[in-house]
């Protein structure tokens, strides 16, 4: 992909993300409507034509503020934060319903915004939504990945939330707004809202539990 070419070397591609686009649409097959779930950026800020969405739970999978940012929300001096699907507990979300004609056009501007370093592990999981499950495309990511942050410290995600800025802004305005989106859709993240916390006090002890 030509974006490729506007990064800086250290932040070139960890895998071709082109044969991952190539095998999803493979096993999507065209056959049928495309279902996305949503859990940070693309609650409040999907850029894609849908024609329904619900609230949705994954379980087996957890939002979680580990993965490293060096263009969008920090530099590679001082990286900031984004959101990331770890294995483990479970994940409230929303899940986006594509109609299968306009599938390989959504797809591939989705891959443009969430892969162009290959970073992310793509999946079909299993949603639970008010009206009947659903198979949907989720973006996890490995721990063994080098962008999983590993344990961070209450003083490290403090540091962060103060410093971090990239491309769309600042690390802490983007987990605000997920939290916000979050509580707009009825869905709470105490994690979350913990250690938005962070930027405000001292006193309060950061947490990665999955949700229950």
């Amino acid at each position: 992909m030509g974006v490729q070419k506007h990064l800086p070397d250290s932040l070139q591609t960890l895998r071709d993300p082109a044969p991952m686009l190539e095998r999803f649409l493979h096993q999507w097959g065209g056959k049928e409507d495309l279902w996305i779930f949503g859990y940070a950026s693309l609650i409040w800020r999907p850029e894609f034509d849908f024609a329904e969405q619900r609230r949705a739970r994954v379980h087996g999978w957890h939002r979680a503020l580990k993965m490293w940012s060096r263009i969008n929300r920090g530099t590679p001096e001082c990286p900031g934060l984004v959101f990331a699907l770890l294995s483990g507990g479970s994940c409230h979300g929303v899940v986006y319903r594509v109609p299968r004609h306009q599938v390989p056009e959504v797809i591939a501007k989705l891959w443009l915004r969430e892969m162009v370093t290959g970073v992310y592990d793509p999946r079909s999981l299993h949603c639970t939504t008010d009206k009947g499950p659903v198979q949907a495309l989720a973006f996890t990511l490995s721990r063994r990945s080098p962008n999983f942050t590993g344990e961070l410290s209450e003083a490290r995600y403090r540091q962060i939330f103060s410093d971090a800025y990239g491309r769309y802004g600042t690390t802490h305005d983007y987990a605000h707004q997920t939290l916000e989106s979050l509580r707009h859709h009825g869905i709470s993240d105490a994690t979350l809202a913990r250690l938005l916390k962070l930027s405000k006090t001292q006193t309060v002890i950061a947490s990665d539990q999955p949700e229950a």
